[in-house]
């Protein structure tokens, strides 16, 4: 059976013939070049966010693809403006709204251009009519050249797995995220929950747009990128602002025959039993312990029989090295999966883990693929 029809038989709720291991890289998430194949080292190159390099790692290793692209939306402002300038090692921009000016700055830490936000556009209830207005002027438009790439890609992948496009997170995960970060999050939500509730429903209305675009393109599932944890909302606060527009974003994929995963990579056993309320077929970037904080196991038993878990591999992400906590690790990882139905595992690449160790993972790996009754 083509690795590309095992894993859509996870998704009709079928039984696949055997566990997917699917490879991930991006400029984050790459594998260390110590001890590379010069072929691999050389076909990555300098790895560029939604280029192949994902399905050029997963083939190298002889791993399942489930590969990913932006959205094939194209975006243009109308009377909103953006004046950027440099000082020292930051990024200043202002945004030019039409219900006034937001500034945010971005300091860079990395000679290749890394950065991180010091200054967010949101920093109160006054400014988030300024953030509705850069939305509300937005145009959004199919895409004809990520269009025909993402035509592109998925001849590149053929039978070889799925492709997903990355879009929004939930406006509240975007929130924290990207415009106001965790604490004036908070504060909002607790001195101005009304007037942050207007905002959410002026961003959701654009990001269903993008979904409705994307959900007319090739790729197989779209992934609301929410970053979602217990670490910056409370199950209360997803329950009142995401529940709903989740049934939604799911019901826009499910019309045009897409899947709708949601990104959960942070402390989330305690939003599970909502997850499981909603129509969401995975959840993308499961993240188990020692990082996060619910085993495959528990998942299984919160999330019930309908929804996937694609989860990572410990061991990949910690800090030191020992082959036999590896070994100890992917073992309980399956045996907390059985039997497997609906289980993917999502092998990232790490810049700290050599191409020898990441080779180890995948053998060991591979010793419980089958499935486990």
């Amino acid at each position: 059976m083509p690795p590309r029809e095992n894993l859509l038989r996870i998704f009709r709720h079928e039984t696949p013939e055997w566990i997917p291991i699917c490879g991930h890289v991006d400029p984050y998430n790459q594998p260390n070049r110590e001890g590379m194949d010069p072929g691999l080292a050389a076909s990555l190159g300098k790895v560029q966010w939604c280029d192949e390099s994902t399905v050029r790692f997963s083939r190298h290793l002889g791993i399942d693809i489930m590969d990913f692209m932006s959205a094939p939306v194209r975006v243009t402002r109308r009377r909103v403006t953006i004046e950027s300038a440099q000082s020292g090692d930051d990024t200043v921009t202002t945004w030019h709204t039409p219900a006034g000016p937001l500034r945010e700055v971005h300091r860079r830490c990395r000679e290749d251009g890394t950065s991180y936000c010091v200054e967010h556009l949101v920093k109160t209830a006054a400014d988030l009519p300024a953030l509705a207005a850069i939305f509300e002027d937005e145009r959004l438009e199919v895409d004809s050249e990520k269009m025909a790439a993402i035509r592109k890609r998925q001849e590149l992948i053929g039978s070889d797995g799925m492709l997903m496009g990355f879009l929004a997170g939930t406006p509240m995960g975007m929130m924290y995220r990207v415009y106001s970060g965790v604490a004036p999050l908070a504060y909002l939500y607790a001195d101005a929950s009304q007037a942050l509730a207007d905002l959410f429903s002026v961003m959701e209305k654009n990001y269903q747009q993008q979904y409705r675009i994307s959900a007319e393109s090739g790729l197989d599932a779209l992934v609301g990128m929410d970053d979602t944890s217990t670490t910056v909302i409370s199950p209360t606060m997803f329950e009142e602002f995401n529940l709903a527009l989740t049934d939604q974003r799911s019901e826009i994929c499910h019309r045009h025959g897409k899947l709708y995963f949601h990104h959960s990579c942070g402390l989330i056993r305690d939003l599970l039993p909502l997850y499981r309320r909603t129509q969401m077929d995975a959840v993308h970037a499961f993240t188990v312990p020692p990082i996060g904080n619910v085993t495959v196991q528990d998942g299984r038993r919160l999330l019930g029989n309908r929804i996937t878990i694609i989860a990572g591999v410990a061991a990949m992400a910690d800090e030191s090295w020992d082959p036999e906590t590896m070994r100890a690790g992917v073992r309980q990882l399956f045996t907390d999966a059985r039997p497997g139905d609906h289980f993917i595992l999502g092998l990232a690449a790490y810049p700290h883990r050599t191409m020898a160790q990441t080779q180890a993972v995948v053998a060991e790996c591979r010793k419980h693929q089958s499935l486990m009754k």
